[in-house]
């Protein structure tokens, strides 16, 4: 079965927010994106730290936007973002991680 994965990269992002970005992919868009209520779980809840979120950085291997804790995200995710949010955020009920730690 051949699955058509269209294949995008991001060519450039500017930061616009706390946890927001402008990102720009090589055929031209240009999509402004809220991490904010997506950043939950042990890999992503680091980057609600501002400072944190601010190092995000271009890989220029796999095009597309890394932290330095080797978050990161599908260049084609980023690109599709209004249909891929809601499957991103966090499950309701779901625990914070950071929430629990501070709590020990």
């Amino acid at each position: 079965m051949n699955m058509n994965h269209p294949i995008h990269k991001v060519r450039g992002f500017k930061q616009t927010g706390p946890h927001q970005l402008r990102v720009e992919f090589e055929d031209g868009l240009s999509r402004v994106i809220d991490f904010k209520p997506i950043l939950w779980g042990e890999l992503y809840e680091p980057l609600l730290n501002p400072d944190f979120f601010s190092q995000v950085r271009l890989d220029p291997e796999v095009h597309t936007l890394v932290w330095p804790n080797g978050a990161d995200f599908d260049p084609a995710t980023l690109h599709g973002w209004p249909e891929h949010e809601a499957a991103w955020r966090r499950p309701v009920g779901e625990p914070m991680m950071l929430r629990d730690e501070q709590s020990k």
